[in-house]
């Protein structure tokens, strides 16, 4: 049966935070976050509800009065991240962030980080422009697996890690259970490889200092099962077919 013109019109239509990640604003959250904070708007007026569509052919959508354009083409990245540059699009202090890492390699897209790691955490981390996969690699719900190698000060017990494993509660954050491995115990300090499914901030150094332990040094090995052992300390590259594909399908995308 032929579609009418008003259906043809809706089915042209997105809503705003989708229309916002897939510009390159960031995740579906993040975008709603701009929504929130009255920045984003349609035509000249404020949007309002979280649930507005809009037509990416037709409307002007602005967002800080900057107009933003539909994204179609994506690009997906993996950066190993040096020790002392912010996982965040720019910085209030001018110190170096992953996208100014980007820029020296050539990407000068719209691009944003997924999820975070601390300044003085190094290793893998994915850059897109992609919001719907970035929201969908965070999100807990998608249990993305991430692997670290972490050295800790004093001897780790077994009971310790025997709680951690199973998921330990603080006043501020409960953690789900993870899977941890002692690779080293020396005289002062303990080295372990811990697989997490979430990424609550600074989750690993919490954990550990609840037990009186020292986060001392932190690295993101792998995503999703994935080592990237070719991606030397600072350096960047796209993802392969085979890797997206592989990310795609463990968050759930076509």
């Amino acid at each position: 049966m032929r579609r009418s013109y008003t259906e043809d019109a809706m089915a042209s239509k997105v809503r705003i935070n989708r229309f916002l990640a897939a510009a390159g604003l960031g995740s579906r959250r993040k975008c709603e976050d701009l929504i929130r904070a009255g920045l984003v708007c349609v035509n000249g007026q404020k949007v309002d509800r979280l649930a507005r569509l809009v037509d990416p052919d037709n409307d002007v959508i602005t967002v800080d009065g900057e107009k933003i354009a539909w994204n179609q083409k994506k690009i997906i990245l993996v950066l190993n991240k040096p020790e002392g540059v912010l996982s965040t699009v720019s910085d209030s202090f001018n110190r170096k962030t992953v996208i100014d890492l980007a820029r020296e390699h050539g990407y000068t897209e719209r691009l944003f980080p997924v999820g975070r790691l601390d300044l003085d955490t190094s290793g893998i981390i994915i850059i897109t422009n992609d919001g719907e996969l970035a929201y969908r690699l965070m999100h807990p719900r998608f249990k993305i697996e991430k692997r670290y190698i972490v050295t800790v000060e004093g001897r780790v017990s077994q009971s310790t890690i025997d709680d951690l494993v199973t998921g330990v509660v603080a006043d501020d954050f409960v953690t789900q259970p993870c899977t941890i491995r002692v690779l080293k115990r020396g005289s002062d300090t303990t080295e372990l490889d811990i697989r997490l499914k979430e990424g609550m901030k600074r989750q690993i150094k919490r954990m550990f200092g609840l037990y009186g332990h020292t986060v001392v040094k932190l690295k993101r090995v792998a995503l999703g099962g994935m080592e990237f052992g070719d991606v030397e300390i600072g350096d960047i590259r796209p993802l392969t077919p085979a890797e997206e594909r592989h990310l795609r399908r463990l968050a759930k995308l076509a």
